[in-house]
C-alpha cells in the first residue's frame, strides 16, 4: 500500500487531470490537502489506511482552531472526501473513515450587491478620455453587465467578443464555455475603449487580452482589484470587490424579472441551487411586486381582520 504522502499526490494528480477544475480550485484543494497531511503525520498516521474517524475529527476541529470561513473549511472537508473515495476507488483502503461523518452543511451566506445608484456612483468615477480610465470603465461595465467573474474578465480574449452583434464568450469553471448577451451600456464604453483607449496601451495589436495595462500585456487580478478599490473609495463605498459586482449583476437581473433559468446560464452555475440564493436577496423587491401586481395582493377583502 502506497504511503500518505505518495496516496495525496496521487490523488492531486487525478484533481488536476480529470476532475475538470479551475486552476484556483485546484491550488485550494492542495493547500487543503497538505494542511490535512501534515494533521496525519502529527498524530502518526503514515498511510491511508492508518486513518480513522476520530483523525478526520481532529483535522476538522482543527480547521475551527484555525477560524477559517465557512466556505473554506466547507472546501477542505470536501477536498478530504474527494481524497477517501478515490483512496477506495483505488483499493489504498477497504473502508471509508468518512462514511459515518454527517456533511456539516454550511449556511449560505446572502452575497453583498449594490444598488443601482452605488454602481452608477461607482461607475462615474472612470469617467475621463485617459486610456486607463477608458479601459476601467468598459471593464467595469462588462463584469457588471455580464456578471462575469474577475478571472474571466482578466482573460477574456478580443477575439471572444462580438460587438457588432453585441455578445461575447468566457471560458468559466471547469473549462466550461457560455455565451453572454453584452448590454447598451457596456457595448459603448467597450467601443470607445477599443477606438481611444487600446491602441494607445498595445499600440501592435500584439496581445490577444481584450483589457490591457500601459505596457500592452493583459491586466492582473490584483491590478484590476486595486483599480476598483480606489473607485470605490473615490465613491465612498466600502468592501466593492468584483464579486460584489458579479451579485449586484444577479439580483438586478432577478429584480427586473429575469427568470433563474437564464439567471443560472449567463453566471455559468453547474447547479441551479448555487443560483437560487439570489431569491433570498431579490424576496422584498418581489414580494412588493406581488403587492402591486397580483389581485390577491392589492384587493382587500372585508373581515380579513376578524380572526
Amino acid at each position: 500500500m502506497p504511503s500518505l504522502d505518495t496516496a495525496v499526490d496521487l490523488y492531486m494528480s487525478h484533481v488536476a487531470a480529470e476532475r475538470g477544475l479551475a486552476r484556483n480550485t485546484v491550488d485550494a484543494y492542495g493547500r487543503d490537502m497538505r494542511r490535512f497531511n501534515e494533521e496525519m503525520s502529527r498524530r502518526g498516521r503514515q498511510a491511508p489506511e492508518d486513518i480513522g474517524r476520530d483523525d478526520i475529527v481532529a483535522f476538522l476541529d482543527s480547521l475551527d482552531r484555525r477560524e477559517l470561513a465557512a466556505s473554506s473549511k466547507a472546501r477542505a472537508t470536501s477536498a478530504v472526501r474527494g481524497f477517501f473515495k478515490f483512496a477506495l476507488r483505488e483499493r489504498m483502503i477497504e473502508t471509508n473513515p468518512m462514511r459515518e461523518l454527517r456533511s456539516s452543511k454550511q449556511r449560505r451566506k446572502i452575497p453583498r450587491q449594490l444598488s443601482g445608484q452605488d454602481i452608477q456612483h461607482l461607475l462615474d468615477q472612470t469617467k475621463g478620455s485617459d486610456p486607463i480610465r477608458l479601459r476601467d470603465r468598459a471593464m467595469l461595465e462588462v463584469i457588471y453587465g455580464c456578471g462575469l467573474r474577475v478571472s474571466e474578465a482578466v482573460t477574456l480574449e478580443m477575439a471572444r467578443v462580438n460587438v457588432r452583434e453585441g455578445y461575447l464568450t468566457v471560458v468559466g469553471k471547469g473549462s466550461k464555455e457560455r455565451a453572454i448577451p453584452v448590454g447598451r451600456k457596456a457595448l459603448s464604453a467597450l467601443r470607445r475603449y477599443l477606438s481611444d483607449g487600446r491602441p494607445v496601451l498595445d499600440p501592435t495589436a500584439s496581445s490577444p487580452s481584450m483589457f490591457v495595462g500601459r505596457r500592452g500585456k493583459g491586466i492582473t487580478r490584483q491590478g484590476f482589484w486595486k483599480r476598483l478599490r480606489g473607485y470605490a473609495l473615490e465613491a465612498g463605498l466600502v468592501d466593492v470587490t468584483p464579486h460584489v459586482l458579479r451579485h449586484s449583476f444577479a439580483t438586478h437581473l432577478l429584480e427586473g424579472g429575469a427568470d433563474l433559468r437564464s439567471v443560472q446560464m449567463m453566471l455559468g452555475h453547474a447547479d441551479l441551487s448555487t443560483t437560487q440564493i439570489y431569491t433570498h436577496v431579490a424576496g422584498k423587491h418581489l414580494r412588493d411586486v406581488h403587492t402591486r401586481h397580483h389581485p390577491r395582493g392589492r384587493m382587500q377583502v372585508k373581515g380579513d381582520d376578524q380572526g
